[in-house]
Order: structure tokens, then sequence, then C-alpha cells
């Protein structure tokens, strides 16, 4: 397998996450701005999208160092709950690009408010 068709599956699911959270950050943005000062609205939403960006960085890393203790565990107590180190992983790699995005969204449409 080459490092392109490895490669391109993983980004693609960084940049979709990332521009819905870029367009949620976004439009986050405009709804509490309206409520209250842009700076404020600006400051909270970038807090948000980093503190879901730290629990996904976080949840991935948990993923990656005890799943496979988990589903072996899994299967010596014959708990078939479909959890998996590979959903994991890319569940919390979806996270991961949703805060990014939630961050760059913010401040891009920061920069655009008047």
């Amino acid at each position: 397998m080459t490092l392109g068709a490895w490669l391109r599956p993983r980004v693609r699911l960084l940049a979709t996450a990332g521009a819905v959270g870029a367009v949620a950050g976004a439009l986050a943005l405009i709804a509490l701005a309206a409520a209250r000062t842009p700076e404020f609205a600006s400051t909270q939403i970038f807090a948000v999208g980093a503190l879901v960006l730290g629990f996904a960085v976080l949840g991935w890393s948990g993923s990656v160092l005890a799943g496979s203790a988990v589903e072996t565990l899994q299967a010596y107590l014959d708990a078939d709950t479909d959890w998996t180190e590979r959903d994991s992983r890319r569940a919390m790699a979806r996270l991961t690009g949703f805060g990014a995005g939630v961050m760059i969204g913010v401040s891009v449409a920061t920069a655009l408010l008047p």
C-alpha cells in the first residue's frame, strides 16, 4: 500500500470533521455574539473547541495504550459490546478534527466580524 493510499482516508476523516467544526464554531460565534459581546463569544467558543480537542487527544492516546487490554477483557468476560480499539481511535480522530475546526472557525469568524 502506498503512502498516499494509506494517508488519504485519514486526512479525509480529519478534514470533514474539521469542516463541520469550523461551520459550527462560526455559527455559534454569531449566535452568542448577538447576545453578548463578540470578544466574550470568541473566547468562550474557542475554549470549548480547545476542550473538545484536548479530550479527543487524551481519549485517542488512551485507546492506543489500553485498547488491546479492553478487547482482551471483553473476550475473557464474554461481554459482547462491539467496542474496538479501531472504532475508538476513529471516533477520537473525528472529535480531534471537530475541536480543531471549531477553533479555526471561531478565529476566522472573529477576524471577519465588524
